[in-house]
């Protein structure tokens, strides 16, 4: 698992699962679990301007703004209707497939 750091290099929790965009099927998101040892969290993070060192990925976005994500818990998923209020929660365009098909896959 890597720890997954914002911009200033502040620690922001560990890396969990990423997340492809359905039309494209390239790396979209991460979910990141956050909190407290004995109530974790998963709050998604855009993996867009990241980069990767060794044992980190290190998100373009501040600590304070991945944390205030909407959050699943960690045995749940996101439910479809939820998805647009993650994207829009980073000021990030979304678009479900023509039928209404999911934006993000985990892999």
């Amino acid at each position: 698992m890597h720890d997954v750091v914002d911009a200033q290099g502040h620690k922001i929790g560990t890396m969990e699962a990423v997340y492809v965009d359905t039309s494209t099927d390239e790396p979209a998101m991460a979910t990141v679990q956050v909190g407290l040892p004995t109530r974790h969290r998963l709050v998604f993070v855009p993996l867009e301007g990241a980069s990767v060192g060794p044992g980190y990925v290190k998100v373009a976005y501040a600590k304070s703004l991945v944390k205030d994500c909407p959050a699943i818990g960690t045995d749940d998923v996101l439910p479809a209707g939820d998805e647009e209020a993650v994207f829009q929660h980073y000021g990030l365009p979304y678009q479900s497939g023509a039928a209404g098909e999911r934006q993000l896959a985990r892999r």
